[in-house]
């Protein structure tokens, strides 16, 4: 039974049921416990306007099974140990000391990997959400709440989006309020209830903290009237755009002396949620690049599926989106770029074709460059075309389709790739393409993959 998409819309979902929890006005702080719960927890802080941390905790795993918790280790010396499943796994005191000398190392170069050597957040005297995106055993749950309790937080509030109908008995009295907004019976582990459960890494962890450094930053600055992008740090907000007589939801991040913006279109049945696109995006962010992701559709509208081959209403959209981008504050005036999935790559390609637009590039990602196919001969864009390598019929629509394009062009196909791009390693390479291709003819700065 699949309940969320993604840790990112679980993220959601839990926020709105932490809109019903009574939390104080001001001083309150998220802290994840990574790396899954990492991205659930940026969501929830989003939410609630309040900074994001991590909390570090280690599941113990048992000698031969390491899904199965013998126990937990946390910052701050924090250690819990089940004497149940020792005593069942026969686990001796030597096996226990090496795996927790393991975990806890791995738990020090994790910290300084995440907060760059900073020290962690003071939880003292304030109100602590922790954040994972499941619950099973709870041991690491009780790890966490038990360490940030002794650092000295006044308040601990325990929300994951699923959990068993048990879990507060799994957990017992290690927080004072607890969320969750989905406990089903049927429960064998927290991944069956999500469509994407793929393991989240350690630079989407970084990502999460910086897009919240920067939301929190951004807050400050408005507060002390300082206008988006002055402060030297990544500008990070959510936008309305309106366009046609509707209002598109987005999301603008622009880091700092950034040259350009990319402006993103996202495929049929997908939103600027699209957790592709989003991994694309970061890496964009970090080359220097600003983007803007945003729905190319109303919820309403997404729900007629004639709407997302609509490649004239697509790119009319898409269009109003570059309009609007030009216009904002923090916005560099240099170049704009469009990267297109599937459908949105049509949109894209078709956008191009406006001179008052002055796109300067385009890249596609799995498109679908054929159902532009009566404009592709006036794109003027330099366009580069991703396909994967084991998906032959886009393959083929690509091929074709470069035969229209009269501007300069490339197309590259990623060995061993499927039309999502789902393979380990196979959306890096997207991402590093589409760096090198944006950097190349948007910015005056080479792309340098090891940055």
């Amino acid at each position: 039974m699949v309940t969320f998409l993604d840790r990112h819309d679980a993220g959601r979902r839990l926020a709105r049921a932490l809109e019903e929890v009574r939390l104080p006005d001001g001083d309150v702080l998220v802290l994840g416990l990574p790396r899954g719960g990492v991205p659930v927890a940026e969501e929830v802080a989003r939410s609630l306007h309040a900074p994001l941390d991590v909390c570090l905790v280690r599941k113990l795993g048992t000698p031969g099974r390491p899904e199965l918790a013998m126990g937990a280790v946390g910052e701050d010396g924090v250690r819990i140990v089940n004497e149940d499943v020792l005593h069942t796994a026969g686990v001796s005191p030597d096996e226990l000391a090496a795996v927790e000398a393991r975990e806890r190392a791995l738990l020090e170069r994790r910290a300084g990997t995440y907060r760059e050597d900073k020290p962690p957040s003071d939880v003292r005297d304030r109100t602590v959400v922790l954040v994972d995106d499941g619950v099973a055993t709870g041991a690491s749950a009780r790890a966490a709440c038990q360490a940030v309790r002794l650092r000295g937080a006044a308040k601990v509030v325990l929300a994951v989006p699923v959990a068993p109908a048990d879990w507060t008995d799994r957990v017992g009295d290690a927080a004072d309020v607890y969320v969750c907004p989905s406990t089903p019976r049927d429960f064998f582990g927290v991944g069956q209830f999500y469509a994407d459960f793929s393991q989240t890494g350690d630079d989407e962890v970084v990502a999460c903290l910086a897009r919240a450094g920067g939301r929190q930053a951004g807050l400050e600055d408005m507060r002390h009237g300082v206008q988006p992008g002055d402060s030297g740090t990544t500008s990070e907000r959510d936008v309305t755009i309106s366009a046609g007589g509707v209002r598109l939801s987005g999301e603008l991040t622009v880091p700092p002396q950034a040259q350009a913006v990319v402006v993103f279109a996202h495929g049929s049945g997908s939103s600027r949620h699209s957790t592709r696109n989003r991994f694309v995006a970061r890496m964009l962010n970090r080359a220097g690049l600003g983007t803007l992701l945003f729905d190319l559709l109303t919820p309403q509208e997404a729900g007629d599926r004639g709407n997302a081959f609509d490649v004239g209403l697509l790119a009319e959209r898409l269009g109003t989106a570059v309009h609007w981008l030009r216009a904002q504050p923090e916005t560099p005036q240099g170049a704009v770029g469009l990267f297109g999935a599937s459908t949105g790559a049509a949109a894209a390609l078709w956008t191009a074709t406006d001179p008052d637009l002055d796109v300067a590039a385009v890249v596609s990602r799995g498109g679908r460059p054929d159902l532009a196919e009566p404009r592709l001969a006036l794109v003027a864009a330099p366009t580069l075309l991703i396909v994967g390598g084991h998906d032959p019929v886009v393959l083929d629509l690509n091929r074709r389709a470069r035969e229209h394009l009269r501007c300069p062009s490339d197309m590259a196909v990623v060995p061993g790739a499927t039309h999502l791009f789902e393979e380990p390693g196979t959306l890096a390479e997207v991402a590093h393409l589409a760096c090198g291709w944006f950097t190349r003819h948007l910015t005056a700065t080479p792309y340098n993959p090891s940055a």
